[in-house]
């Protein structure tokens, strides 16, 4: 479906020299500058061929403190088309992504961490074509779901493809349930932690293959804090009847004070696994588990960024144009080890 950049692309070879210059370090920027952006910059630093050129914002920019990064307005984003090789762009996936990542792939190389599903072909058609386009390389949906979750069930379900794959999410916080109830009326501040339905996930360990969904196989639990003279009563009943977040789901609402909510839950955490429950042509079972316990979310997402733009790099210098997912990468574009080294220490 993706096409190469017309009369521009080249093949790539299988040399190590193709994949890793050890002398010359990538530029990169930051575009966004929230919980991901500021992950992105503290974890740039981690790996040594990597030069941050500097963050874009929307807000003021006298009013952003980095850890150290250049502090640019997004509006000048394209003084920088000759200075930056790979541009993350850590944008939410609602609103922003969907006009940014098109727009910036006519003039950068880019990765974003798109996450919503249903609409994750259009995305990758409208990111493709400004791409294609304009001759450049662009990956979408990365990070850990979809991401590496994604990896994980296609390489489970093509090596035992007679049986039933699970994805459980967390215990974790859900961003965007979370902001869904500070918008209902009376509330001052909120997270919602989405938590695995204990019971399915033992029924999957013991090979009873539960026929299930999501809303079955996830808790929904929600720590509020209400504004003077709210109704609590009527904030749960608007929480628990909230169509496409709650209603449906088992759900437990806590209401606390300001001060238990900053001391208990100021961080971000989540994880989850995928399971792949299957049996081979003796009947055989087995259980496949790829399993993630995040204590920092965006943390962890900047983290799986960072090594998919060495790959959008690479790609982009072999002439492989267009929009690409974490299907498309091969593991050795990602690492900063030689192919040599890969298969002497790795395989």
């Amino acid at each position: 479906m993706l096409r190469k950049c017309s009369g521009s692309a080249r093949k790539g070879g299988r040399n190590a020299e193709l994949f890793l210059n050890t002398e010359v370090k990538m530029n990169i920027g930051i575009y966004g500058y929230g919980n991901l952006g500021k992950a992105l910059e503290r974890n740039c630093a981690l790996h040594s061929d990597y030069n941050l050129v500097g963050v874009f914002t929307r807000r003021n920019v006298s009013a952003v403190k980095t850890f150290g990064a250049p502090v640019y307005s997004a509006e000048s984003i394209l003084d920088f088309k000759d200075k930056i090789e790979v541009l993350i762009i850590a944008g939410g996936s609602a609103t922003d992504l969907p006009v940014m990542s098109p727009s910036l792939a006519e003039h950068f190389n880019i990765i974003d961490s798109f996450d919503t599903h249903p609409r994750m072909t259009e995305h990758l058609n409208n990111v493709n074509s400004s791409a294609v386009k304009s001759c450049h390389t662009a990956l979408i949906a990365t990070g850990w779901d979809p991401g590496l979750f994604s990896l994980a069930r296609v390489y489970m379900e093509s090596i035992l493809p007679q049986g039933n794959t699970y994805t459980f999410w967390g215990r974790g916080v859900s961003q965007g349930h979370s902001d869904a109830i500070r918008r209902i009326e009376g509330v001052a501040d909120a997270k919602q932690y989405t938590v695995p339905n204990l019971e399915v996930y033992k029924e999957v360990l013991s090979y009873k293959n539960p026929v299930t969904d999501a809303r079955k196989m996830h808790i929904r639990d929600c720590y509020v804090v209400l504004k003077d003279g709210a109704d609590a009563g009527e904030v749960e009943r608007k929480i628990k009847e909230m169509p496409n977040y709650f209603a449906g789901y088992e759900t437990y609402v806590h209401f606390i004070s300001m001060e238990e909510f900053k001391r208990e839950h100021s961080t971000i955490p989540h994880g989850g696994s995928v399971i792949r429950s299957a049996h081979s042509a003796d009947e055989s079972r087995h259980n496949v588990e790829f399993r993630l316990q995040l204590e920092s979310n965006p943390e962890f997402t900047s983290s799986v960024l960072l090594a998919y733009a060495r790959a959008v790099q690479r790609l982009y210098k072999e002439g492989d144009y267009g929009c690409k997912t974490v299907f498309d990468i091969a593991p050795k574009y990602l690492s900063e080890k030689s192919y040599e080294d890969l298969i002497a220490h790795s395989l």
